[in-house]
């Protein structure tokens, strides 16, 4: 059979240029999305009596016959036949004969391939949200099984103050619950039709486009046909939101790979998560969160280059927007791989509390309690902040950490230090004394365990009912 479209052609199109324009060997992904979307538009066109209800019931039951070959995997797709659209098309006319060629009354490729990515993506946010979902509760039974150990908490990668590992964990599980609220707004976006739009101006057939979206379970209707067929906004804010959570596991993957280095020894990955050097057989090197950490750059890549595509484009289609799927499709791929694999790896990991501890017990990420508690005796901060460099400065001449010092040394630098400072100085102390919403001590943390196995709870049950509502 000739093209589809090829009426107003005189000459076949150069083999270069059909290799050159097709979009078949990516966008093949669509197809199931493809099937269900016309489903819905032959059932419309019947309800409408714009078919009859024989054409209907055949097209049905051809569209049904290309799925099973589809998921069969014994379907081969054409170059000539350009995208999975036509190539649809064209099988079911092979199978049903010429009625197959009245599917695509009342509608473009323009609208039909916007409602296939409308598809595609809103069952994709579901996952992910599921994904981000089930890492945010390794990270809790993390947090809940470290509940009382202590690490050095870092500003610019140098001791700071002592936390909770616990309060580490539980700052990811928000990273990832701020992630897990963009894609649930985005989803209202995502899921509206665009179909009927035709073209770009609508079409003659008395179509009914709620019918579809009724069928097809989307919320609204796209108001405008010219922005229906052009939009593609839904894509970048996925793109943008993908970028982000890849940054946050970027930030999670830098710090698991410090910690599990020699020099910090702070936890141990399991052996599932690792692979060994070919030459130095002690290695044991930390590829998952390095292979996450360079992943992220052909995420934020893909953001950057639809951004680039679409920039310039007038209303309404423009063929430039083909290139809006291979970054979309890679982007769904890396993310999945990444939030498959963290989860599980985030749950095996095995915790270092002794020589976290031992990090705590050999530095001066304590002295900031000092200056608090001269503050307390009445001393000015600035003041009180000179005292205890000074004490520092001095540690480090004598080798030695606050704790080591007596008090006769102590009130060297002020007479106002007693007996007490050293109950103070102890780690335990010093997490517990930051007892305010949000704040490393026990109590804090444990609160914030507790709300979030319910923000966990909800994120379930907003899964379970988002998921069958995107099938």
């Amino acid at each position: 059979m000739s093209k589809l479209w090829g009426g107003r052609f005189t000459k076949k199109t150069d083999q270069l240029v059909e290799e050159y324009t097709a979009s078949i060997t990516f966008d093949k992904e669509l197809a199931e999305e493809d099937i269900q979307g016309s489903l819905a538009h032959v059932t419309m066109l019947g309800k409408q009596g714009i078919l009859p209800a024989a054409d209907v019931e055949t097209i049905k039951d051809g569209l049904h016959r290309v799925l099973q070959r589809i998921k069969r995997g014994d379907l081969e797709f054409a170059i000539a036949d350009e995208d999975i659209h036509m190539n649809i098309e064209k099988t079911l006319i092979d199978d049903v004969g010429p009625v197959g060629g009245k599917l695509h009354t009342g509608r473009s490729r323009n609208d039909q391939v916007a409602t296939d990515m409308h598809l595609y993506l809103r069952k994709r946010v579901v996952e992910f949200v599921e994904l981000l979902r089930k890492l945010q509760e390794a990270l809790v039974q993390q947090a809940k099984a470290n509940i009382d150990t202590i690490l050095p908490g870092y500003t610019h990668l140098q001791r700071a103050q002592p936390i909770l590992f616990a309060h580490h964990m539980m700052a990811y599980v928000s990273m990832f619950g701020r992630d897990i609220e963009r894609l649930q707004d985005s989803y209202k976006r995502v899921n509206m039709l665009p179909l009927g739009a035709g073209a770009l101006a609508g079409t003659t057939f008395p179509i009914d486009r709620h019918f579809v979206a009724s069928q097809l379970k989307f919320d609204r209707v796209y108001e405008n046909s010219l922005d229906a067929v052009s939009d593609r906004d839904f894509i970048l804010e996925f793109l943008s939101h993908a970028s982000i959570i890849m940054m946050h596991l970027s930030r999670l993957s830098e710090e698991l790979i410090l910690w599990s280095s020699t020099e910090f020894h702070f936890v141990e990955l399991d052996d599932a998560f690792c692979t060994g050097s070919s030459i130095m057989p002690q290695k044991k090197n930390p590829d998952v969160p390095e292979l996450v950490r360079g992943k992220t750059g052909r995420v934020y890549g893909n953001l950057v280059g639809l951004l680039t595509v679409l920039k310039s484009l007038p209303l309404a289609y423009n063929k430039d927007m083909q290139e809006d799927k291979e970054g979309m499709f890679d982007t769904v791929r890396t993310l999945q791989g990444a939030l498959q694999l963290f989860a599980p790896m985030i749950a095996t990991m095995k915790v270092n509390k002794d020589r976290m501890r031992q990090a705590v017990n050999q530095d001066f990420s304590n002295a900031t309690d000092i200056a608090d508690f001269l503050v307390g005796k009445g001393l000015p901060f600035r003041q009180a902040h000179e005292v205890i460099g000074k004490t520092v400065l001095y540690c480090i001449q004598q080798g030695k950490y606050l704790l080591d010092l007596t008090l006769d040394e102590f009130k060297q630098f002020s007479s106002l230090f007693d007996d007490r400072i050293y109950a103070v100085l102890q780690p335990e102390n010093v997490v517990n004394a930051r007892d305010v919403y949000g704040g490393t001590a026990t109590k804090q943390v444990a609160d914030a365990i507790v709300r979030a196995d319910n923000e966990l709870a909800g994120t379930a049950a907003w899964v379970a009912e988002y998921a069958e509502r995107s099938n």
